[in-house]
């Protein structure tokens, strides 16, 4: 199971307890009473004779770890999105170190990496084999310093990129509205007020007039649970948040109830690197119909992680429970399979089309348009003769976007017009076309029903 990390990384820890430890002998000893009283798994069969805590980490799940504690700081710093370096989301890989995803206005954007590259080596190390937690204390790095880091592009190419480390805060959340009145949040991690960021941009975005909404985990490797529980109280019908399963005991732990609710047609986006917190929301959401799921099946995280403050300053993250969707949905090493399956990539475009769709109830769907050129000009023939009278309208959206394309609609012949957009549509994009019942025949009868039509641009 590989690990997921924001430099450092952004794992679901058990409300980021910090639990003192009575001093022992040694920081040694002390991890290996956590481990044999508090660890949820196997236990190693010679925990009392190993000699060091990197070989006890070893033998445990990917998710426990220990932390100096500079690394620590870094960790925390994270989760709240504030930290200085190159601007990457990571996980571990065969290969080396993958790119999850990249920051707007970091190192890494800026340079032209992206999602899916895969870091060879750092300063000239081979990252193969590498832990995220390796490979985080060598790209971070003071302010202003430069680190080179050997790629490989998702082109199958080699780049080797120098890139100077600098301070960057990554918004937790992000809002934007949609064509048609849908309110866009995005949300990059579960920090400590995430759920209330979440809760102030909904509340914005309804002032602006957004009638539907649409919540992105895509990339979202988690945080803290107690931002789970309030983010999927903000959903209807989830009274629950998950079932907890420690070495003891199984419990059913509630939501943390909300005043101000989502709309029932929420739509929520996940993918592969959805991980752990995003994975608990979206099982809770599944499995109380609260919503429905967009994307790809989630990345199998369902553990949970409390840390403990060792006599020395340093810090153990150990695993202590797992946790299932509220009706019993398996997280852990399966993930979470959404309703709706799209290709990576058009899980926005997908739930924007269905909400469109859904908001224009009456439109007939005609024949989709595939692979269309950036040239295309869109032919509409009705089988009655048209008044030319100017009132006509047709709309071509591109979804996930925040307004229609400006289309010029030109009449060719009795029954048949041209709308032909003002601009080159974009490459590999998805649209809608509307055509909107403003349509009138030459004996007065006015079209009954408007209609739509899917269109997907050449790549």
């Amino acid at each position: 199971m590989r690990k997921i990390s924001v430099l450092a990384s952004i794992l679901l820890a058990l409300g980021m307890l910090l639990v003192p430890v009575s001093a022992l002998a040694a920081p040694l000893d002390e991890v290996k009473q956590l481990v044999s009283e508090n660890y949820k798994g196997e236990l190693p069969s010679n925990l009392q004779d190993l000699n060091s805590i990197d070989a006890i980490m070893e033998q445990l799940d990917p998710y426990s770890t220990y932390f100096t504690k500079e690394e620590f700081e870094s960790y925390t710093s994270s989760i709240n999105n504030t930290t200085t370096g190159i601007g990457i989301v990571i996980e571990e890989h065969e290969k080396g170190i993958e790119i999850v995803s990249t920051f707007e206005g970091a190192a890494a954007w800026d340079a032209g990496i992206v999602p899916g590259d895969i870091i060879l080596s750092v300063d000239g190390v081979p990252t193969e084999n590498m832990s995220i937690q390796q490979a985080s204390s060598i790209i971070i790095g003071k302010e202003g310093t430069t680190v080179r880091v050997k790629v490989l592009k998702n082109t199958n190419l080699i780049e080797t990129y120098t890139l100077t480390r600098k301070k960057f805060s990554v918004p937790v959340v992000s809002k934007q509205l949609l064509y048609g009145n849908v309110g866009y949040i995005g949300i990059n991690s579960f920090s400590d007020n995430g759920a209330t960021l979440v809760q102030q941009a909904k509340d914005a975005l309804l002032k602006q007039g957004a009638t539907s909404f649409i919540l992105d985990l895509r990339n979202n490797g988690g945080g803290y649970v107690h931002t789970a529980e309030e983010l999927i109280g903000l959903f209807p019908n989830s009274p629950n948040a998950y079932i907890l399963q420690t070495r003891d005991q199984n419990g059913l732990v509630q939501a943390t109830k909300q005043s101000s609710l989502f709309p029932k047609d929420t739509k929520v986006l996940i993918n592969g690197y959805s991980a752990s917190a995003s994975e608990m929301t979206a099982a809770a959401l599944l499995d109380q119909k609260s919503a429905k799921l967009y994307g790809q099946t989630t990345y199998g995280k369902g553990s949970m992680q409390t840390f403990y403050h060792l006599s020395d300053g340093s810090y153990l993250k150990l695993t202590v429970a797992n946790f299932t969707g509220p009706k019993g949905t398996i997280i852990h090493k399966t993930g979470v399979k959404p309703q709706i399956v799209t290709e990576t990539g058009r899980e926005l475009t997908k739930a924007h089309l269905d909400t469109l769709i859904a908001a224009n109830k009456t439109y007939k769907k005609l024949t989709a348009l595939v692979d269309v050129p950036t040239t295309k000009q869109f032919t509409v023939t009705f089988s009655n003769k048209i008044q030319n009278n100017n009132k006509q309208k047709m709309e071509l959206v591109k979804l996930g976007g925040t307004s229609s394309v400006p289309v010029t609609i030109k009449q060719k012949s009795s029954n048949q017009f041209i709308a032909t957009p003002n601009a080159p549509l974009e490459k590999g994009a998805a649209y809608l076309l509307l055509i909107h019942p403003t349509f009138q025949s030459e004996t007065g009868a006015m079209m009954k029903t408007g209609a739509y039509v899917e269109v997907t641009v050449q790549p």
